[in-house]
């Protein structure tokens, strides 16, 4: 199935995509967080009368497609085309940063430029929602706590997270630098993740173009590993990576303007659509 939340910000309810039609779910799930966010939980889901639920007319706003996220975890450096063009090795282990929850937007939600940013960047991502808490999983049980997909940019002001020394955190978690949704696409419908298209454009013009399947650390590896470390609850988002054609791979570098729009699909996740624009004064 594919979930999602409509409504304005704050106060979006629980729906999902029947007939390419968007149902009302809130009289029968309160939130797509925590318990809800159960694989078995949301496989009840498919067992309601889904014709007879009410149809959410006219286009609404999509929020991003889970709340109640505690971690919002980034993989570094996980395809080996955009390590080449950063100049940089694959990692012998997957590199771990954490982008703040409060850069957690929707779909289609602005992007909002930093104050005095020159070099905000784009990372379109597959997405992991994590659905069952896991603490020590296996590679083999892994995708057992897998809630759902989807799609995921992970915006990165370049001077910030490269520049400003420390951390890579605070060149990525400004408010609206983590566009989430449009759908959580559950495993039974997606299919094979590393089998995804995955394709970004900047003002109509094709920026990244690849696959998912040259991840390097894969999701069952990720999930394990992650878990080892901490503990993984129903609501984290995993970001697996971004393909070759950020910004600041490219010569000479080019970075997002007022105005820009960049557009994301991942197949089988549907789309993002975002329009960029100066920081408030």
């Amino acid at each position: 199935m594919k979930f999602l939340r409509f409504g304005e910000k704050g106060a979006e309810k629980p729906g999902f995509v029947h007939n390419g039609e968007i149902k009302d779910l809130s009289a029968h799930v309160s939130e797509l967080s925590g318990h809800n966010l159960d694989p078995d939980s949301l496989a009840q889901v498919a067992r309601l009368d889904l014709d007879a639920l009410p149809t959410v007319q006219d286009a609404p706003r999509l929020g991003p497609c889970v709340s109640g996220t505690g971690k919002f975890i980034c993989i570094g450096l996980n395809y080996s085309d955009h390590a080449a063009e950063a100049g940089m090795q694959v990692p012998p282990e997957p590199i771990i940063f954490m982008k703040a929850t409060s850069a957690i937007s929707g779909p289609n939600d602005p992007i909002e430029l930093p104050r005095g940013s020159t070099t905000t960047d784009w990372e379109a991502e597959l997405g992991v929602v994590i659905g069952r808490h896991a603490k020590y999983v296996s590679e083999e049980d892994a995708l057992d706590h897998v809630a759902g997909y989807c799609i995921v940019n992970d915006v990165s002001e370049r001077t910030y997270q490269t520049q400003r020394s420390g951390q890579w955190t605070k060149g990525k978690s400004a408010d609206t630098f983590g566009p989430v949704g449009p759908w959580l696409v559950t495993p039974d419908e997606l299919g094979d993740p590393h089998a995804l298209s995955i394709r970004l454009q900047v003002n109509g013009i094709i920026r990244q173009e690849g696959s998912s399947s040259t991840m390097v650390y894969r999701i069952p590896f990720l999930i394990s590993y992650l878990s080892q470390f901490m503990s993984l609850h129903p609501g984290d988002i995993i970001a697996t990576g971004t393909p070759p054609g950020v910004g600041m791979g490219m010569k000479p570098p080019a970075y997002l303007q007022d105005g820009d729009i960049v557009h994301i699909e991942i197949e089988g996740l549907g789309t993002q659509t975002q329009r960029v624009k100066a920081a408030d004064s």
